[in-house]
């Protein structure tokens, strides 16, 4: 098997300066991250406190046929209650007592604030602790904000993980927790792996249901599965958890140095390791192969959205052969994403945050061959005869692991050849 040149790690990113500007963003909203989460987790509900826009948003990116049952809806705030004619908070009270006497099969509820509600200051923390008293034991309230005003959507993920952190019960046994949500089926497949090395207990977060046997203490270590979830990270510390530094498992070498970084801390031999990964590891490498002939040789930019920026350049230029031009994230967390800085080859600009006018000035002098960027920002770039990427679709598709190494390449692959034979038939 040929494998792809990996590129020098000399140096690395990490020390490199970032560029740092702040105006005008181009991101989506943070209740986006209820799409998946509510999928995950299977006693929860997800009360967004906000606008009919809101319920929109929610409606049309989840795609929910009007006589399901999903675990999420919009308490609309009507213009008596934005005027202060109304008392926000009784209201809402009267929301919650319908849902729950209706929805008996809901554990969890979680008050999502929205932009509306926080512009009026609604005080949704001291809605959840008076619910709390209210409804406890049968139903545990929480509240996070999915507030798009200052966030990337995919801090609403990691709002709502942090707002359980706080609320679990206390864990002395030495385990390993795995932290971020991701599809059932990759999910399994770390599970699998680690458990096959020997090691236990592991414990996830999200868990499906709130009576699953998760608690936390000094003797817990966990292993961030997605880069974005800082405040998750923090409130996890404060519990006295220990994060293992790692890349993030994207592709058959961030996969491997993610696995290898909890083996050694679990003294998982070398023999072992070799056993369990070597198998998923070649087929990574092939699969990789062939679904990154398109990328070789590419340039790509990123404009800052999923925060998966830095880890998928990563694993972009290392292991597909692209060159980065400019990997532009909303926030830099380097506790979280430094291994995969240490790992990205010097010379493209990290840039943090965003002033959409000027960066987008930056990409179309670049020329890139390919573009990853938010929804707003596509199609004025494709207009301008540049291939784009959707960031979000790589939130809502399975990428971690290495069974989903290869499908991760052909999410980039596939925009090049669109426009390859774009241009041959306008050619002809």
């Amino acid at each position: 098997m040929t494998e792809v040149p990996r590129l020098p790690t000399s140096g690395g990113c990490r020390s490199e300066p970032i560029l740092k500007q702040r105006g005008q963003r181009e991101v989506f909203c943070g209740l986006t991250g209820i799409i998946w989460l509510h999928r995950k987790m299977q006693d929860a509900f997800f009360l967004v406190i906000g606008s009919r826009t809101c319920a929109h948003l929610l409606q049309s990116a989840a795609g929910v046929m009007i006589f399901a049952e999903p675990r999420f809806g919009t308490a609309i705030l009507e213009e008596t209650d934005l005027a202060g004619l109304a008392d926000a908070q009784t209201e809402l009270d009267k929301v919650v007592d319908q849902l729950l006497a209706r929805r008996t099969d809901i554990k969890q509820l979680f008050l999502v604030g929205s932009c509306p509600s926080e512009v009026i200051k609604l005080d949704l923390s001291r809605a959840a602790e008076r619910m709390t008293e209210k409804y406890a034991p049968s139903v545990r309230v929480l509240n996070f904000s999915g507030s798009g005003i200052e966030t990337t959507f995919t801090q609403g993920e990691d709002a709502c993980l942090a707002s359980m952190v706080p609320v679990l019960p206390v864990c002395d046994e030495r385990q390993l927790l795995l932290v971020g949500a991701l599809p059932d089926v990759v999910e399994e497949q770390a599970v699998a792996l680690l458990s096959a090395m020997g090691i236990q207990p592991i414990k996830v977060l999200p868990a499906p249901r709130s009576d699953t046997d998760l608690g936390i203490g000094t003797n817990t270590v966990f292993a961030l599965t997605q880069p974005f979830l800082g405040d998750t990270h923090a409130a996890l510390e404060r519990r006295g958890a220990r994060h293992l530094p790692a890349p993030f498992p994207f592709g058959e070498e961030g996969t491997t140095a993610w696995l290898r970084a909890i083996a050694d801390e679990f003294d998982i031999d070398a023999e072992t390791f070799e056993r369990v990964t070597a198998a998923p590891r070649a087929r990574a490498r092939k699969a990789i192969a062939q679904a990154s002939e398109a990328l070789r040789g590419k340039s790509i930019f990123f404009f800052p959205d999923s925060q998966l920026e830095i880890p998928l350049a990563r694993f972009l230029t290392r292991e597909c052969g692209m060159e980065a031009i400019e990997v532009g994230a909303p926030f830099i967390h380097k506790g979280i994403v430094g291994p995969d800085l240490d790992m990205l080859a010097q010379g493209p600009t990290l840039s943090e945050g965003q002033d959409v006018d000027l960066q987008l000035d930056r990409c179309r002098t670049a020329r890139p061959d390919l573009t990853v960027c938010g929804l707003g920002l596509a199609n004025p770039l494709e207009a301008d005869g540049l291939a784009t990427k959707w960031a979000i679709e790589l939130v809502f598709t399975p990428v971690h692991f290495y069974e989903q190494a290869g499908d991760l390449a052909g999410l980039f692959s596939r925009p090049l050849r669109r426009a390859t034979l774009l241009k041959l038939e306008a050619a002809e």
